[in-house]
């Protein structure tokens, strides 16, 4: 077997798993048959019509199997029809096209076995039909056209989504390394506080025990905290790169989403509630979760005259609004970026939704607790 066959046939199913059934196949099972009896009761010169719409019909439920057990059901059908054929007639009814929703779902679903065994098992039941019946030119580069046609169509929608899940995941990593980062520059400030308290600690150590016995107090909280956060960064980090040292953006940096560009919406910053005292590492976090959706604001509303920041913190934790006056058509597309938002605010053990706001335009809302993140 050559090397492009052999990497095919070791391939493995199509990712993200496919799902079991979804409403769209209880309505094709549903559809199918009358669309077989009336067309059998509006041909009556087909020969054995009758039994042809029996067989279409019992072979229908292998529809609700095709994502799950693709290349068994396409084995199925196809040897049941191509038996019946050779035994009684070609079939002439178009309810007789069905199974080559089969043929793609072994191209969109299966594993790399399946992609090549289906095809050929559909193709050769196909050559063996034709053969035995009356065929023209005209049929067989028709059949050979819808089968090409069927095949290219499931691996195209097989790539586009693989390609779409490999970007979200490197769009994943890429936040985990940008939490990471954030979470450093925590723990270089817990750190740093830790030395101060120890130096502290040492100069008052002979002269006063009591105040030495208070830092170190200090010093086992803030040696908790960096441990904690340590934890976090070796479960979030995914590469081995050195981490940036540059202080990370906060709350304090909010001020600078309202600067206007030409052409833009105006962004309205309002920072309400008890914002000052929120951990840094939980503060970075809403400062990336506001610039993206005023980033996303800027390049996706149509027609935006405005776009308002709003964040409050209290005692439970912090709420960040982020709400265009676009277009609401123009602005319900979440892309990428709204997926890493939402995966920012998931390792913070927060929520993130977007979507149209009810007035109009498009509203992104976080909620982050106002310490810690989830483990």
């Amino acid at each position: 077997m050559t090397s492009p066959l052999r990497s095919v046939w070791e391939a493995p199913a199509a990712q993200p798993p496919p799902p079991r059934r979804v409403w769209r196949d209880w309505v094709l099972v549903g559809v199918l048959p009358p669309l077989a009896v009336l067309e059998a009761t509006a041909r009556p010169d087909v020969p054995w019509r009758v039994l042809w719409v029996v067989v279409l019909i019992a072979l229908v439920p292998t529809l609700l199997w095709r994502r799950i057990r693709p290349l068994l059901m396409l084995v199925i059908v196809f040897t049941v029809m191509t038996t019946l054929s050779i035994a009684i007639s070609e079939p002439e009814l178009a309810s007789t096209a069905y199974p080559l929703v089969l043929v793609y779902a072994v191209m969109r679903w299966g594993t790399g076995r399946a992609m090549l065994i289906g095809p050929a098992i559909a193709v050769g039941c196909g050559a063996l039909t034709l053969a035995l019946g009356p065929t023209t030119l005209g049929d067989i580069i028709g059949s050979v056209a819808v089968v090409v046609m069927t095949i290219t169509l499931g691996v195209a929608l097989r790539w586009r989504a693989a390609a779409r899940a490999r970007e979200l995941d490197r769009l994943k990593l890429l936040e985990r390394e940008q939490l990471a980062r954030d979470l450093h520059d925590t723990v270089a400030h817990h750190v740093s506080a830790i030395a101060i308290q120890a130096q502290a600690g040492t100069a008052v150590a002979a002269a006063d025990p009591d105040a030495a016995a208070e830092v170190l107090r200090v010093i086992e909280g803030e040696a908790s905290r960096t441990l904690a956060e340590m934890r976090s960064i070796v479960r979030m980090l995914r590469r081995e790169d050195a981490a940036e040292t540059a202080p990370g953006p906060g709350i304090a940096d909010l001020r600078r989403l309202a600067r206007s560009e030409p052409g833009g919406p105006l962004v309205d910053v309002q920072l309400t509630g008890d914002v000052d005292e929120l951990p840094p590492t939980i503060g970075a976090a809403v400062y990336r979760l506001a610039q993206e959706g005023v980033t996303n604001a800027r390049r996706h509303a149509r027609h935006a005259t405005g776009v308002d920041v709003i964040v409050h913190a209290d005692a439970a934790g912090i709420r960040l609004d982020v709400r265009d006056d676009g277009d609401p058509a123009a602005s319900a597309a979440p892309g990428y970026g709204i997926t890493g938002m939402i995966e920012r605010a998931t390792l913070l053990g927060g929520t993130c939704e977007a979507g149209p706001a009810p007035d109009g335009g498009w509203i992104v809302t976080a909620v982050l607790p106002r310490s810690g993140w989830s483990t």
